[in-house]
């Protein structure tokens, strides 16, 4: 399998950690949508990433839809996942607020690279609302990590987005108020697999 995209994406970022948590065998291709946009749309035509390329030439586009089918790859008693019932709907709902929080650093990324006189200070603030509510829910629902088990999916997606968010949205985490988001994270990046993904 081949990795597309580089890990300072945290949805890129959280594939290439899942794929060492499961020890799946890849190769990483640290292409960027941007500065490399040409190389990168021979593998995703639309120019989203992250991309896994499987061993049968079949392109998965998207880190959900590619989580997904690694769960599924790697069965029941290995997933990141819980399958179903109320345990998987708790994840998804932590997941939900972990993307969300990225999303929205993307957002105001993206809005500070406008010319000056083009950026919207209003959908500035907006987006770090949103942010902050989704790092505040992530506190009070977030995961713990347990030694004593293989890192879980919510760990990993919540560790790739508070470690965006710190980098490119210090001012936000600066306030304080995330000691439990702090601790996950700091235990998370010490692990083998978050090491061998930097962002």
């Amino acid at each position: 399998m081949k990795l597309i995209g580089r890990y300072d994406s945290p949805y890129v970022r959280r594939v290439g950690v899942s794929l060492h948590v499961l020890g799946q065998n890849f190769e990483h291709l640290p292409l960027s949508p941007f500065s490399q946009a040409a190389e990168f749309r021979k593998f995703s035509a639309i120019g989203r990433m992250p991309v896994l390329l499987l061993d049968s030439g079949e392109t998965l586009i998207e880190s959900a839809a590619i989580l997904d089918y690694l769960d599924q790859l790697c069965g029941p008693g290995r997933a990141l996942l819980p399958a179903a019932g109320g345990q998987r709907r708790a994840c998804l709902r932590r997941l939900a607020s972990a993307t969300a929080a990225c999303d929205k650093a993307i957002a105001i990324n993206y809005e500070r690279r406008r010319p000056a006189d083009k950026v919207l200070p209003g959908w500035i603030a907006r987006c770090r609302a949103q942010l902050e509510a989704a790092l505040s829910e992530l506190e009070e629902i977030g995961p713990t990590l347990a030694d004593d088990r293989p890192l879980q999916q919510v760990e990993i997606t919540t560790a790739c987005a508070f470690s965006y968010v710190r980098r490119v949205e210090p001012e936000t985490v600066a306030k304080g108020g995330y000691s439990v988001l702090e601790r996950l994270t700091a235990a998370c990046e010490a692990r083998p697999e978050f090491l061998a993904c930097p962002q």
